[in-house]
C-alpha cells in the first residue's frame, strides 16, 4: 500500500506490530530454550558465523516442521519430555548408544517407549 497524504500510518501498524511479535518469537526460542543461538558467534575464517547461523535456522525450520506434522516427534516430546532440549539431550544419547539407527521413526520410538524398540525376542528351542 503505497504511502500519500492522505492516508494514515494507523493503518499500517497493525502489520508492523504482528512482524516485530513474529520475529521477537523466534530469536527467543533461538537464544532461550535451546539452540543457543547468540548475537554473534564471533568472527571465525570468512563466513563461518554466517553458515552456522543458518544451520542453526535450519535446525529450527526443522523442529518447527516436525513438531507441526510428525506423530512421532509429537508423541516423544509431549508425553515423555515436555521441554524440546530434554528430547535433544536424549536424541544425543541414542546415537552415542547405537551404532546404527536404521530410521527417524526408530529413533523417536526408542525415545517414546524404548521398552518396546529394545525388545529382544529369545529363541527358546
Amino acid at each position: 500500500m503505497p504511502f500519500s497524504s492522505g492516508n494514515s500510518l494507523y493503518g499500517l501498524s497493525p502489520g508492523g506490530r504482528a512482524r516485530w511479535k513474529i520475529e521477537n518469537e523466534t530469536f527467543n526460542s533461538l537464544k532461550n530454550q535451546g539452540y543457543e543461538f547468540e548475537h554473534n558467534f564471533g568472527h571465525g575464517y570468512k563466513n563461518l558465523s554466517v553458515n552456522m547461523s543458518y544451520l542453526m535456522m535450519m535446525a529450527f525450520l526443522f523442529d518447527q516442521f516436525s513438531e507441526l506434522s510428525c506423530k512421532h516427534f509429537q508423541k516423544a516430546l509431549q508425553e515423555r519430555f515436555g521441554k524440546r532440549i530434554r528430547l535433544w539431550e536424549k536424541m544425543k544419547a541414542a546415537y552415542e548408544m547405537l551404532s546404527e539407527i536404521p530410521g527417524w521413526t526408530f529413533l523417536m520410538r526408542l525415545i517414546y517407549e524404548p521398552d518396546e524398540v529394545l525388545k529382544v525376542s529369545f529363541n527358546s528351542s
